[in-house]
């Protein structure tokens, strides 16, 4: 039936996550010792198996199981590169989680059910990584959705977590919808659900110029699943009111579930790259994401509702580089964000520890111009050096010169704050060597994803000028940003920075927007008239005390 023993044992990861999720329905209930166990058992045996298929992998390229279907269309996982590193990122996580999990729930009175329903998320998003075919990748995409939702609404008495939820639900049925039209046109244009023979076909038809149209609604419809899979502008609101949930959940969803989204670009790259607008879309909406995430963050007062808008910015970054054509920085920016912001939700509790360890001094107040100036001059001297030694052609890779730039802009603080802290040439020793590290990190390991992925996604192609254009465009606004928030404690004084940071802090009002059209679209039943009832009551509560809250801050700043 399978093609080799690797691909045959790949099955077993995904399907004893399943069978924990099945037998937690026997012992849904306080501490339930088998279910414990077998989630243990699951999370090693899937690091286990992850570990040979990427021996496997190295070995011998591509390994595939054969179809168990008809027409083209079935089921079939396969292993390669991409699959690979996801199946090793998703298994450490799920083994971190479920550590965690079992301390953080232990005595509750549905400890079981919240395993299962754990452990049955995970598996969906093992068959989602592993798929090769897009019969396989369609049902996967459904699945991982659905076993969100039951974890969203785990506690169901919580009215913020139900509006969470339901926003969520909505935004995932119209991301499966465009998922499905995506997949009939693919498999109408090319009689065939193998991942493999569809990108091979696209590649010979895109370089004979004989590619059909129907293939740009494709790569759009794509991106449009992607964008509502990981919580983009505007449709965002939902992943900030999901914290009614237990922290493993919000750990799984923000290092595990909203990669989704970039994961299905990259896999689809070849028809990403084949596409005309869908990276313009990507473009746009991935960069204004990572800029309003980015800037929404830095007024937040609550950690797991700053660390929300984190994800959004990260993902919206992702998008951003996936949209360049970058598709290696990408995957290893998914990846770093994944085991950065696991550790930040499961210990977001010691936070208060962590700030007052640490020993990076609090931005000064203000700024010289000529310090400023100074530290953007170190940082572009610092990067320049790195683009000479790579020997990166700056024409033809202008994507990646570009991603790297705003990789400089942040390094530029840190020389600014060592030279306006006038700690002396040991400060500045420490500063020099941080950006040296980071620098020489995200190079290198930009190059070691190229070499690993680059079987697996096109190379890099010379930009056009609309995309030379939109690439200084974000430069000079990522730019601007950067320079506000270094030069931010000087303009506190201000009350119109005070007003605007009010607003900031609110999200500029677009969840609340979104809140309303949810609740056009809800539909009541006889059922659970009352519960809804009662369940608008409380959130009608809820906003007049923002309301009020709103105008007290008003006062108060008008007072200044």
């Amino acid at each position: 039936m399978f093609q080799n023993l690797p691909a045959f044992i790949t099955v077993l990861s995904p399907a004893i996550f399943a069978a924990t999720a099945l037998v937690s329905r026997f012992q849904p209930g306080i501490r339930p010792a088998i279910v414990k166990r077998m989630s243990v058992v699951s999370t090693v045996t899937s690091i286990l198996i992850a570990i040979v298929c990427g021996i496997a992998v190295a070995n011998n390229g591509i390994l595939q199981t054969k179809l168990v279907g008809f027409n083209g269309l079935g089921f079939s996982l396969r292993l390669d590169a991409l699959s690979v590193a996801m199946l090793i990122m998703i298994a450490l996580l799920g083994f971190i989680i479920v550590k965690f999990s079992l301390n953080y729930l232990d005595g509750d009175k549905r400890q079981g059910a919240f395993l299962g329903r754990l452990a049955a998320t995970i598996a969906s998003v093992q068959l989602l990584v592993l798929s090769a075919n897009l019969f396989v990748l369609l049902i996967s995409w459904v699945l991982t959705s659905i076993s969100l939702h039951r974890l969203l609404v785990f506690y169901a008495h919580r009215p913020g977590a139900l509006v969470a939820a339901r926003k969520k639900y909505i935004l995932a049925r119209l991301g499966d919808l465009c998922l499905l039209v995506a997949v009939l046109l693919l498999y109408r244009e090319f009689g065939t659900g193998d991942f493999e023979m569809v990108f091979a076909m696209i590649k010979e038809r895109n370089t004979l110029g004989l590619l059909p149209a129907s293939m740009e609604g494709v790569a759009v419809l794509l991106v449009l699943v992607a964008i509502l899979k990981s919580a983009q502008f505007p449709t965002h609101g939902w992943l900030i009111e999901v914290m009614e949930t237990p922290t493993p959940v919000s750990a799984l969803l923000h290092a595990g579930l909203l990669n989704a989204g970039p994961f299905l670009i990259i896999r689809m790259a070849h028809i990403i790259d084949a596409s005309v607008y869908a990276p313009y879309l990507l473009i746009i909406v991935g960069g204004f994401t990572a800029l309003f995430g980015s800037v929404i963050y830095l007024t937040q007062t609550s950690i797991k509702t700053a660390l929300a808008y984190s994800s959004i910015a990260h993902m919206g970054f992702s998008l951003l580089v996936c949209g360049f054509g970058i598709f290696p920085a990408a995957m290893l920016h998914l990846v770093g964000h994944s085991f950065y912001k696991a550790h930040a939700f499961l210990s977001s509790g010691s936070a208060i520890d962590v700030i007052k360890g640490n020993k990076i001094a609090s931005l000064p107040k203000s700024y010289s111009l000529y310090k400023i100036a100074a530290g953007i001059l170190l940082a572009l001297v610092v990067y320049s050096g790195f683009i000479i030694v790579w020997g990166i052609d700056v024409y033809r890779e202008l994507p990646l010169v570009a991603i790297g730039s705003i990789l400089v802009m942040g390094l530029s603080r840190i020389f600014i704050l060592a030279i306006d802290k006038n700690g002396g040439i040991s400060l500045f020793m420490r500063a020099s060597l941080m950006v040296l590290f980071v620098a020489g990190a995200f190079f290198s390991l930009e190059s070691g994803a190229h070499y690993i992925l680059s079987s697996q996604v096109p190379e890099l192609h010379t930009p056009g000028v609309g995309k030379a254009l939109l690439v200084g465009a974000l430069l000079l606004v990522f730019g601007t940003v950067v320079l506000v928030q270094v030069i931010a404690p000087t303009l506190s004084k201000y009350p119109i920075f005070l007003t605007l940071a009010v607003h900031l802090r609110n999200g500029l009002y677009v969840n609340t927007i979104f809140d309303r059209v949810v609740s056009a679209l809800r539909i009541h039943s006889p059922e659970n008239k009352l519960v809804v009832q009662q369940q608008d009551r409380q959130l009608r509560r809820v906003e007049y005390l923002k309301m009020d809250q709103l105008k007290e801050q008003a006062v108060f700043i008008n007072k200044l």
